[in-house]
């Protein structure tokens, strides 16, 4: 069997983080890098003991920042006592094995490091089937990893067909477990695709954005709700649906998973049947962490993620969380940067009127006025109006009701569908 690479552990790992830097990244980006790895390795439960950052064009194949700075980084090992290597990039197998091999501690990279904080922090069903399908996926061109101990044995008739028949036959049922994983989470798909065609009648409204945003803070605000909210990356992995009252109409708001640079693609492919609130969404409000430095960069990995996973809603609204923690010249420079924006604080619910008026007006775009003569035996009808339309005057004579407002155009054929055995006094 494999061994379990999630032991848990009852003291802090201490960990030291390895970047690269050179013509395409230069040193202060790699170093922003590294403080964003440092804030996963919190999340992940470990303390960071260093940071190292080695200038190369490109990483090494074999070792990822070359033999003599591997050795420079076994030393420091020894002397900061560290239990782990965390490397902001993704690993090959032969690249994880070298390192181990020469600096005798656990070596993990930046994608099984996303992955371990997704299967820490994964509550729901569907959570867990994702992320168990995104580690499988992970692991299986990397398997010879687990079996190195076979190398330390000398050759000879014996050694190596044993070793070979069991990674073999881990693969197939790490193959077969992955077929029934696929399996369950197209069940689960279908599970919601049904529980949300119970709600296609009120506007979606969907939260993307870069991990640690402020999305499920916003949500809280808006819909008065106690969605979990963390000052850590990936508090939410589930989408978490609340309803929100506005002045003139209630939406659906979703929050979902945040995106961030580098997500291991098993990851986005196994969550595409979660963030499926947001491809059905009829607007998007693309939150941002406004006192970012690296606003534009993570403004980028969202729409690419977006893209990657198919979602080009033209609804969708530029918001700017946590201007309370900006100075005014950025807040000034930002506005001229991006005009059509909203700038906001969900902590201290600066700005959330002009979100609910921009949404409110989004919404009402798709209204049509309707003006009807309705027969009092199809009260049902007159309910229904009251239900998913905004009434404006409502008359009753005799055996008739007269009633005006506007309702959506999807909504106005369904309430035509309502009446197809009588003809209704229709004048618009």
């Amino acid at each position: 069997m494999l061994e379990d690479i999630r032991k848990p552990t009852l003291e802090k790992e201490r960990a030291i983080l390895v970047g690269i830097f050179g013509p395409d990244t230069p040193r202060w980006l790699a170093e922003e890098y590294l403080e964003e790895l440092m804030l996963l390795s919190d999340t992940a439960g470990a303390d960071t003991a260093e940071k190292v950052l080695q200038n190369r064009p490109h990483p090494d194949p074999t070792t990822y920042i070359g033999k003599g700075k591997l050795h420079q980084l076994k030393q420091l090992v020894a002397e900061k006592e560290a239990d782990i290597l965390i490397f902001d990039d993704e690993l090959s197998a032969t690249q994880i094995r070298n390192i181990e091999k020469i600096t005798k501690v656990k070596v993990l990279d930046r994608s099984g490091l996303i992955l371990d904080i997704f299967a820490s922090r994964a509550k729901t069903a569907a959570a867990k089937t994702q992320v168990e399908l995104a580690q499988l996926q992970y692991l299986l061109p990397r398997l010879t990893r687990f079996w190195t101990h076979l190398s330390r044995q000398k050759g000879g008739i014996g050694t190596k067909g044993p070793g070979e028949t069991q990674i073999e036959t881990d693969r197939r049922l790490i193959g077969k477990r992955i077929s029934t994983l696929k399996e369950k989470l197209e069940k689960l798909d279908r599970q919601r695709t049904t529980q949300r065609k119970g709600r296609e009648s009120l506007t979606r409204v969907s939260l993307i954005g870069y991990t640690n945003a402020g999305k499920s803070t916003l949500m809280n605000t808006l819909t008065e709700s106690n969605v979990l909210a963390e000052d850590r990356l990936f508090a939410t992995l589930d989408s978490t649906v609340r309803r929100m009252q506005m002045a003139n109409h209630e939406v659906l708001l979703s929050d979902t998973v945040g995106f961030i640079r580098k997500l291991p693609h098993g990851l986005i492919e196994s969550f595409k049947s979660t963030l499926d609130e947001v491809r059905d969404a009829d607007v998007l409000l693309h939150i941002v962490d406004a006192s970012n430095r690296l606003v534009n960069d993570y403004i980028k990995v969202v729409e690419d993620t977006l893209k990657e996973l198919g979602m080009n809603n033209p609804k969708k609204i530029l918001v700017f969380n946590k201007i309370d923690a900006i100075d005014p010249e950025k807040l000034i420079n930002l506005k001229r940067e991006f005009p059509g924006a909203l700038y906001v604080s969900a902590y201290r619910g600066i700005g959330l009127e002009k979100l609910q008026d921009r949404l409110e007006k989004i919404i009402e775009e798709k209204y049509v006025e309707f003006d009807y003569r309705i027969p009092m035996s199809h009260y049902k009808a007159v309910a229904y109006l009251h239900e998913v339309g905004i009434v404006d005057t409502e008359h009753y004579d005799g055996n008739y009701v007269s009633i005006k407002g506007s309702v959506t155009k999807e909504d106005k054929e369904r309430f035509k569908s309502m009446l197809s055995d009588i003809e209704p006094l229709i004048k618009n």
